[in-house]
């Protein structure tokens, strides 16, 4: 498998059923074509791996989650051993170690504020694939917001229009560092 195969595949399949256990038969009858396994653990793994590759899937096992797997270059190789397409992580050495065992990668980070940013920003390279997360940080707030909790929203506001979404999601205030924002 190679990094371009899994973008052709991303590209006519682009969305990723990430899965734990009680989900996975689900993902394996959906069309998704890329499973992202939340929860593994050292018992199943062999299985799970082989019945995604039977449904056609690739499969990526999320390395920091897994139980009963080792964080190191043993834990890498057993999964290679398994078939698995690939690891995620937000280890850069874990990534380096799949890439070692001919692995394809993809390199989880958390985007939670300039410094999160520049971080991303200095280790990007390392992974065949990066994943930014959250995703929907807009749906957090008002999921917060709504439920009673008195939210601030913070980290990587730069414009009035990101300053303006986050109160109409239900913040009561916003923190940036941005200081022509300081004025609105």
């Amino acid at each position: 498998m190679t990094k371009n195969d899994l973008i052709n595949t991303l590209e006519r399949s682009p969305v990723i059923a990430a899965v734990r256990d009680d989900n996975f038969s689900d993902a394996m009858s959906s069309s998704a074509e890329v499973i992202f396994y939340l929860k593994a653990n050292l018992v199943t793994i062999k299985e799970k791996i082989a019945e995604a590759l039977n449904c056609g899937k690739m499969i990526f096992v999320h390395i920091d989650l897994a139980e009963g797997i080792g964080k190191d270059r043993t834990g890498i190789a057993f999964l290679a051993d398994c078939g698995v397409t690939g690891i995620i992580s937000t280890r850069s050495q874990l990534i380096n170690y799949a890439k070692e065992a001919g692995l394809l990668t993809v390199q989880r980070f958390f985007a939670l504020d300039s410094q999160g940013i520049s971080n991303i920003r200095d280790i990007v390279e390392s992974a065949d694939i990066i994943e930014i997360m959250p995703g929907v940080i807009q749906k957090v707030i008002e999921r917060f917001a709504y439920s009673g909790a008195d939210v601030i929203a913070g980290g990587l506001i730069e414009t009035k229009d990101e300053v303006m979404m986050a109160l109409k999601s239900g913040t009561v205030a916003v923190s940036t560092g941005k200081k022509e924002l300081w004025e609105i």
